[in-house]
């Protein structure tokens, strides 16, 4: 069992890194306007960037906690679930206002929350059920 944890546990922590390595990537290209992506985005909008860019961090961070194995980890991503949900409701007062979006970013945040949320289970599962 032990031997079947451990596997999870670097395939949860690759999974959870390259994630967040895109997640840097996109968020970062918009911000910096790298690669003219501003321009593809369309009306995107800047409270749900920045929160996606924040979260990179604290998904590269959780990684490592992970790989780890510390329980720091669960916390970390709780932090980013929370961030996540604050953009959400700040992108419906947007939208309530009348604020130019995307519709795909309404879809990009429940995607991105659901994945959060399994990261945090998976972690917590792997951390308090493997042996060291």
């Amino acid at each position: 069992m032990s031997l079947l944890l451990d596997s999870l546990k670097t395939l949860i922590a690759i999974l959870l890194l390259l994630f967040a390595l895109i997640t840097l990537f996109l968020s970062s290209s918009v911000i910096f306007d790298l690669f003219d992506i501003r321009t593809r985005e369309g009306n995107f909008v800047f409270i749900v960037v920045w929160a996606n860019f924040i979260t990179a961090f604290l998904y590269l961070f959780a990684a490592y906690g992970l790989w780890l194995k510390k329980i720091w980890t669960v916390p970390v991503l709780v932090a980013a679930i929370i961030i996540l949900a604050a953009a959400f409701f700040a992108l419906l007062i947007y939208i309530k206002q009348g604020g130019f979006f995307e519709t795909k970013t309404i879809s990009a945040l429940f995607i991105r929350i659901g994945l959060t949320l399994s990261f945090t289970f998976a972690s917590y599962f792997i951390i308090k059920n493997i042996k060291n």
